[in-house]
């Protein structure tokens, strides 16, 4: 098997070797040999270029040692590629951040926001929500919600027509008409909650195009970027690629509750979520984060342009707050002090305030199941990290990953 990574000397691109070595046998002793993570697999890269990969654990339960070519459910890092898609569009005029979503979406025509009712008591008539716009539904601050934050009657909601898994349940139109039915959280742009917006901003995707949501990933994303792995679902005869995924069960092993082997994902879904519905590999989210680090462009194929880009990974919040002031969420694949949130991604605003070694400007997201990247355009350092247990929670790997990266870090540009 090809490994999936020509990694070159750390030391030529800034970086002390020996440190950097550190990060294999830390999760070697730290989580996979106690089994809180069945598997990991991490790679650095230094303006593109990959300086350290490893791989520990198995594919799952009775399974082999991971492979190179391990695909992974990414879950929640699919919503910086639907966001990616969908300035692709705004980029071509065919839409405007600014304008309301009612423009794609007539069902959003009488949402209401929140007035009470719900664990069995009918929901109050609601306050007529003003238009929600397509920014709002790019920043979180849309007024939906997720059913596993398990804080609201509304969350109650959105679990009982499982909205947060509608992979096999519910077709785009079906979602959609199930969400205007149900009271915002809060007005459009008036805070900040993690939700289900970016499955909605992947349906405005389907309908602005014409294509269903994988379809139009597959021909201005991952084809051109040379993504040949990663899709909604897997395909037929890759079970034996796929991992195990697993939860976490406090003071024991993780629990499996998907075998690969055995997965529904390869069979055909009816809702390509694009906020948490992608599987892929290392090399290929690898391929995203250096498009990304790049200004838009890999191998001279440009996804978007650098001022778009520039404005996705800018703070959109109000009065360059950061998540502390705004978030109602319970959870979400980002800490809050220091922290900011763009058109996708989240964003280091104050690094001191995070407690963490980063950098003004750094952006990253991860999913449920652990996975996690960032983009640090100032040190030009990338990291993309595979496991597999939910939730993402559980354990303080990401902080842990930057600060063994940032420690090995000698050739600062800061």
């Amino acid at each position: 098997m090809t490994r999936p990574f020509q990694c070159e000397n750390p030391a030529s691109h800034g970086f002390n070797a020996q440190r950097l070595e550190a990060i294999g046998p830390f999760l070697q002793e730290n989580y996979v040999e106690p089994q809180r993570l069945p598997m990991t697999q991490v790679v650095v890269a230094r303006d593109g270029v990959p300086i350290y990969y490893d791989a520990r654990g198995t594919m799952g339960e009775g399974r082999d040692n991971l492979r190179d070519d391990a695909v992974f459910r990414i879950a929640s890092m699919t919503k910086p590629v639907t966001s990616i898609a969908f300035m692709q569009l705004v980029e071509q005029c065919k839409v405007a951040l600014e304008e309301p979503v009612t423009k794609i979406l007539p069902e959003f025509a009488e949402l209401k926001v929140y007035n009470g009712g719900g664990g069995g008591i009918p929901f109050a008539p609601g306050t007529p929500a003003p238009p929600m716009r397509f920014i709002d539904l790019i920043t979180h601050m849309s007024g939906l919600t997720y059913g596993l934050q398990n804080r609201t009657n509304i969350d109650a909601v959105y679990r009982e027509h499982n909205l947060d898994f509608a992979r096999a349940r519910h077709n785009s139109d079906e979602f959609i008409r199930i969400l205007a039915d149900l009271p915002l959280e809060f007005a459009p742009g008036q805070g900040w909650n993690y939700s289900v917006a970016t499955d909605v901003l992947g349906v405005c995707v389907e309908r602005i195009s014409g294509m269903r949501l994988g379809d139009y990933f597959a021909q201005y994303i991952f084809q051109p970027l040379g993504m040949n792995d990663t899709g909604f679902g897997i395909a037929p005869d890759a079970n034996d690629r796929l991992v195990d995924a697993y939860q976490y069960v406090p003071g024991r092993p993780a629990k499996m509750i998907d075998a690969g082997l055995l997965s529904k994902l390869a069979q055909p879904g009816r809702f390509d979520s694009g906020g948490g519905g992608l599987c892929s590999t290392i090399a290929d989210y690898h391929k995203f984060t250096t498009m990304l680090l790049r200004g838009g462009e890999l191998d001279g194929n440009r996804i978007v342009s650098p001022k778009t880009l520039r404005m996705m990974r800018t703070n959109h919040l109000p009065g360059g707050a950061d998540l502390t002031e705004l978030s109602s969420s319970l959870f979400s694949e980002s800490n809050n002090a220091g922290v900011g949130f763009g058109l996708g991604f989240a964003m280091v605003i104050d690094p001191a305030k995070t407690l963490v070694p980063s950098s003004l400007g750094e952006f990253y997201w991860g999913g449920a199941y652990s996975t996690a990247f960032f983009v640090d355009p100032v040190e030009g350092v990338t990291c993309t990290f595979m496991t597999q247990v939910y939730p993402s929670s559980t354990y303080p790997i990401r902080r842990q990953l930057r600060t063994l990266i940032y420690a090995a870090l000698e050739d600062s540009r800061a």
